[in-house]
């Protein structure tokens, strides 16, 4: 189940049975990263009921809180990294995985010191964890915060360690994430040639392996990037289209989008 999670097969469904609440937890990731969101959640209310407290029943708080995230929903995602840090015990992978959540949430509202905060906390933590996918979710959000701040010199540096360490994470996920992430911080920066190259690679790495909540974000910078206007790149009503589609495949699926 790690490989389905955080490895190099993303894109498998059906997902395996799951023999623990470690294979739940996992199997949920996997999923919400297809954008299965009804069987991603039902899988974490059974880690819940199997690790009431603890690092899982924290992770299963923090990986429904990112499942709101990608939706729009950020003040609802607050209460459950909330949950998440008050469960982890303060140290360790699930108070970093909490507190990066934490500052996740509070950049979507607007609050971008109690993000900063929230990340200088973290950093130690995540130092501390050992956990490898963690300094990629840091650099993730490091790199937004300065987009926001209008620092494009900063987020592409942090969007570009994030890119180095999926690579050597082996995720697929993380690497299509850190793209998309290293094309927006192009784009902040004024860089729409570098952003466009990033964006669309992403959007190919998706939809190879079905993480259709990424291909939605790809998809979303494309069509928000001026088009080149040259040959052998879709089209921005093509662009559009895969938008719309993987919205759609979302809901389907049990995503309920804020802006919807």
């Amino acid at each position: 189940m790690e490989d389905e999670a955080f490895g190099g097969n993303p894109g498998a469904w059906p997902l395996p049975a799951a023999a623990s609440a470690e294979d739940l937890w996992l199997r949920a990731v996997a999923a919400g990263g297809l954008g299965r969101y009804s069987s991603a959640l039902t899988d974490l209310a059974a880690v819940r009921r199997l690790a009431p407290r603890g690092r899982l029943a924290s992770l299963a708080c923090s990986t429904h809180a990112s499942f709101l995230r990608q939706l729009g929903w950020h003040d609802q995602a607050r209460s459950l990294d909330g949950q998440a840090w008050a469960l982890s015990g303060g140290s360790g992978e699930a108070a970093a995985d909490a507190l990066i959540g934490l500052a996740a949430d509070a950049l979507g509202v607007g609050r971008f010191a109690a993000s900063a905060r929230a990340l200088d906390r973290a950093s130690a933590l995540v130092a501390a964890s050992g956990v490898a996918r963690l300094p990629v979710r840091l650099a993730w959000v490091s790199a937004e915060l300065a987009m926001v701040r209008a620092d494009g010199a900063s987020a592409v540096a942090h969007a570009e360690r994030a890119v180095r360490l999926a690579e050597s994470l082996g995720s697929v996920r993380h690497a299509a994430k850190s793209a998309i992430i290293l094309a927006a911080a192009h784009a902040s920066s004024g860089d729409t040639d570098a952003a466009r190259v990033e964006a669309g690679a992403a959007l190919t790495q998706t939809q190879r392996h079905g993480l259709v909540p990424l291909q939605w974000a790809a998809a979303c910078l494309l069509a928000d990037l001026p088009s080149p206007g040259g040959g052998g790149e879709p089209s921005q009503a093509e662009i559009t289209a895969i938008r719309d589609r993987a919205a759609e495949s979302v809901t389907r699926w049990g995503g309920v989008w804020r802006s919807r």
